[in-house]
């Protein structure tokens, strides 16, 4: 590689690592295994045969089941079903909480798709795990041994596991965004580019990871990585914006 080459090389990366630091600053540390700490003690709490928590993924569209827990757990592991399709599709499309006492009854259970894990259950408790006003996958539990059904207790319990489990996928995204960000930078990168033509491409890149104009997670990521190069005076009005912007929240959260 040439010497050209490797700075702006450097450069981008170095520009990528600021916007990749921001993120995670922005986001909590949780990972994989908070995901199967939830599971499992949720299972635990419930005394249930079962429970697992899918993940929406794209290309293609689909609810992933990454983790799971309890005796018949284990056949949920990497399987995928479409987003749309059987209570876990119905919860996640629909971003509401649903409890059965007998699911065969029921026409939106997909009986092939647990018949695909082994195990068929008599009785399902599935939340939706939303962050930033977005559902991106859902916790499930089957069967408690020690009742039928699943109690509104039951249902409330679930949401603060889900909660949980939202801020921890919340979190991998920024690894995984991450790595794209480097892929999508070093694939665009010329010897001939100066400082702020580089600073248009890692933003372009950086802002390229929102899949939801509604949010623009990565777009806030890179404005305040560019904030470095400001001055004292734009800095102190960033804060002041802020701070006005915080207050604005408060209000409308205690409004609700």
């Amino acid at each position: 590689m040439a010497d050209q080459d490797l700075t702006a090389a450097l450069r981008a990366l170095r520009l990528a690592a600021r916007r990749s630091a921001v993120a995670r600053r922005l986001e909590t540390d949780a990972e994989q295994a908070l995901l199967q700490a939830i599971v499992e003690s949720t299972a635990t709490l419930f005394e249930a045969e079962a429970a697992s928590i899918a993940i929406f993924e794209r290309d293609p569209d689909r609810l992933e089941f990454r983790v799971a827990a309890g005796a018949q757990g284990a056949g949920a592991l990497g399987m995928s079903v479409p987003p749309s399709r059987g209570i876990v599709g119905y919860v996640y499309s629909t971003g509401q909480p649903l409890a059965l006492s007998d699911v065969a009854s029921d026409p939106r259970f997909d009986r092939s798709a647990a018949e695909r894990t082994g195990y068929v259950p008599r009785s399902i408790a599935a939340v939706p795990l939303v962050t930033a006003d977005r559902t991106v996958g859902v916790l499930q539990v089957l069967d408690k041994r020690s009742s039928q059904t699943f109690s509104l207790r039951d249902m409330e319990l679930l949401a603060v596991f889900a909660s949980q489990a939202a801020a921890a996928i919340r979190a991998s995204r920024i690894q995984r965004d991450t790595e794209r960000l480097l892929r999508a930078v070093f694939a665009d990168v010329e010897e001939d580019l100066d400082e702020e033509q580089l600073e248009t491409l890692v933003s372009a890149a950086t802002n390229g990871l929102d899949a939801d104009a509604d949010d623009p997670f990565w777009g806030l990521v890179d404005s305040i990585a560019r904030l470095r190069e400001a001055g004292e005076h734009e800095l102190r009005l960033v804060a002041e914006i802020l701070e006005v912007v915080a207050r604005h929240s408060a209000a409308r959260r205690r409004g609700r």
